[in-house]
């Protein structure tokens, strides 16, 4: 209930052009001591993870701080699962 807001709305930073993906996660390392960024983090959880459990949230709680933002459905539609997938928030392939 507390985490997936926090990582919802770095997503709709990300999309609203607030700041970058960068921007957005070194905001949050250094703010508020955070091993790593929001966005980063959803990466390492899976971006796919992420909207089941947001799904899962707002379907319960029928709040719409849960409603995922139709970026992070995008990208899982699209293929991008973050680190798993080795794409993303980040790209994690290794270069040849």
């Amino acid at each position: 209930r507390i985490l997936m807001p926090m990582i919802n709305e770095a997503i709709y930073c990300l999309r609203e052009g607030i700041a970058t993906k960068e921007a957005i996660d070194r905001i949050m390392k250094l703010g508020m001591n955070h091993p790593m960024g929001p966005l980063e983090l959803a990466d390492f959880i899976g971006l796919d993870t992420c909207l089941y459990i947001m799904e899962e949230l707002h379907k319960g709680f029928s709040n719409l701080k849960y409603k995922p933002c139709p970026l992070l459905k995008k990208m899982v539609k699209d293929g991008y699962l973050g680190k798993k997938t080795e794409r993303g928030f980040y790209n994690y392939q290794k270069k040849q």
